[in-house]
């Protein structure tokens, strides 16, 4: 059974960038349980095991919480709250609201910054998907502009929380733990910028540019403007967490959660160039230029 249905990578990659968008979008809300992984595994023809592999890596991501005879449930990021208890999957639609709202124009022109483009990539494909099921009318354009940390930039995140086995020195952790963010980087980009350019080779979207720099800066925030509409703007909030490692090594680190991100909407005042979701997306728009141009170099 697993040889014949566990062709691996790919199949496993596709069932996790599905878990992930069904889970930014609602379709498993917060407090809810995943499918059993029998199901999970016949729906996507793939091995218990790549499906266990799936969970292991959304659970370290903090999108899940396993425990034995409970199955596997959505819940909220470990930003503990006891204020607010739906801030978190309110929150989390309105990145997707605000992607639908940008593909519903003639013309998407969208620059972003942030650390992984995980959570974008779920949203993008989405919205491919509806174009491609007629869901939703074609734009005549999409543009992205990405702005994403350069590799070698300098981060205090992911990092291990404190010395491993018995005190010894975590500099090879986090560079393990930073090869790791990186991978997921590489991954989600890649992801999108083919979900976007399939459209276009596909003849659904007469015209795609997807352009990502990296820059020398490592956001403490993540930003999504939708060129002089509108803007999605947070902060990452650092939280103490287990990541999960290639070996099923277990590493307390010091991480943040794109997921638990607080996003505030900020909307231009066409009528009034001086009110405060005007000023923010002109400050902003030209904040992002600037690192673009002159701190982005292309390559």
């Amino acid at each position: 059974m697993s040889a014949e249905r566990g062709d691996g990578i790919g199949r496993g990659s596709f069932l996790l960038e599905t878990l992930r968008a069904r889970i930014a979008n609602g379709v498993y809300p917060v407090g809810s349980s995943l499918p059993a992984q029998r199901v999970l595994a016949e729906e996507f023809d793939v091995s218990r095991d790549t499906v266990q592999r799936v969970l292991r890596e959304l659970k370290s991501e903090g999108w899940v919480d396993s425990r034995q005879g409970s199955g596997t449930r959505v819940i909220e990021p470990p930003i503990h709250s006891t204020t607010r208890p739906q801030a978190a999957p309110r929150l989390r639609a309105a990145l997707g609201t605000f992607i639908a709202r940008a593909f519903a124009q003639r013309t998407v022109r969208l620059d972003v910054f942030t650390l992984t483009s995980e959570s974008l990539d779920a949203h993008i494909r989405l919205q491919a998907e509806r174009i491609r099921t007629k869901e939703i009318s074609s734009p005549e354009r999409i543009e992205l502009r990405m702005l994403l940390p350069a590799e070698s930039a300098e981060s205090p995140y992911p990092r291990a929380k404190r010395p491993v086995e018995g005190g010894g020195d975590t500099t090879d952790v986090d560079r393990r733990l930073q090869e790791r963010l990186h991978g997921i980087t590489r991954r989600h980009t890649s992801s999108l910028r083919a979900a976007l350019k399939d459209l276009e080779t596909e003849g659904l979207v007469p015209s795609v540019t997807v352009e990502v720099r990296k820059i020398p800066l490592v956001p403490p925030f993540k930003l999504y403007l939708l060129r002089d509409t509108e803007a999605l703007f947070g902060p990452y909030k650092v939280v103490e967490r287990s990541i999960l490692l290639d070996d099923d090594t277990d590493i307390d680190a010091v991480d943040v959660l794109g997921l638990g991100s607080t996003l505030t909407r900020h909307v231009n005042d066409e009528g009034d160039p001086n009110s405060t979701g005007s000023v923010f997306i002109e400050s902003w728009q030209d904040a992002f230029d600037s690192w673009w141009n002159l701190l982005a170099p292309t390559s």
